[in-house]
């Protein structure tokens, strides 16, 4: 079993009156089966309103399956004694940082959760320090989190989480209130976590670009996984993705463009060096 594994997985928000009458049902996740090996990065992508916040959010025990379940490191979500230890396995990055940074000082907002975790004093000092390190915000450290930018916030959250050594951090959505340096200084931790620290790393996003360097892909639609595969796999299928309200990145249309076009373009390009070299092998 993988380090994560839903097993037809479905949850309904039930909306109730002022006075607890049923007035509506939601199917926020209906029938989701998906596996995740260890060390593993992968990217849920879909439109808003898709499922895939909420599929997070199953993730660490945030919210428990109303049919089906989540194993975590072979846990049962849907078991009330394994939720802290799922927390523990699996930490969980949110989109506003401000929501998760609770210290005045930044190493002492990193300490918290290991602190919580009873860990002793001297290795909470160890984990700060190669957390922020981790998310190259050692320097920052006696910085107050209020006078960061946005996408140092988020690297700071990150290394929180990190602290509590979790074997895979889920981040939902992280780079959705950044501007693009703050989007690229998130992405760049969240890969060096996964290639250098070997954690597995879900990240969810509807951002086309920052999925590329993924090993899988799980496109959702209306609760489901309609689509999954590698980044190029998924990528060939531009049609498919309009369908389901998603773009593609900038040069992959720009190469499925020049190839309905009739230019000799391999399918599923997904970066600028790539179609250099496919335009340029075209001159020989």
């Amino acid at each position: 079993m993988g380090i994560i594994k839903a097993v037809q997985l479905a949850f309904e928000y039930i909306r109730r009156d002022e006075d607890g009458n049923v007035e509506g049902i939601t199917r926020a996740i209906d029938g989701v089966d998906l596996e995740i090996k260890e060390g593993q990065f992968i990217a849920v992508l879909g439109h808003n309103g898709s499922g895939k916040s909420t599929l997070a959010k199953h993730l660490n025990a945030l919210l428990h399956p109303t049919e089906g379940t989540v194993y975590v490191d072979g846990k049962d979500v849907r078991e009330a004694d394994k939720v802290w230890e799922i927390r523990q396995t699996a930490g969980m990055v949110f989109q506003n940082p401000d929501n998760q940074i609770i210290g005045q000082v930044v190493e002492e907002d990193v300490g918290f959760g290991p602190e919580n975790l009873g860990v002793e004093t001297k290795e909470i000092w160890e984990r700060v320090e190669e957390s922020l390190k981790a998310v190259g915000m050692y320097e920052y450290r006696k910085h107050s989190p209020n006078k960061l930018s946005g996408g140092q916030k988020q690297r700071v959250s990150i290394a929180g989480v990190i602290a509590m050594h979790p074997k895979c951090i889920i981040l939902d959505e992280p780079t959705a209130m950044l501007d693009p340096n703050g989007r690229k200084e998130v992405l760049r931790a969240a890969r060096a976590l996964n290639q250098v620290e070997g954690i597995t790393v879900i990240l969810i996003t509807h951002y086309m670009e920052e999925v590329i360097h993924a090993d899988k892909v799980f496109v959702m639609d209306q609760g489901k996984v309609v689509l999954q595969g590698t980044p190029r796999e998924i990528f060939t299928r531009v049609e498919e993705l309009r369908k389901l309200r998603l773009d593609v990145p900038q040069v992959t249309e720009l190469a499925y463009e020049l190839k309905k076009a009739g230019l000799d373009v391999p399918e599923g390009i997904l970066t600028k060096e790539e179609l250099v070299e496919a335009l340029k092998s075209l001159k020989k």
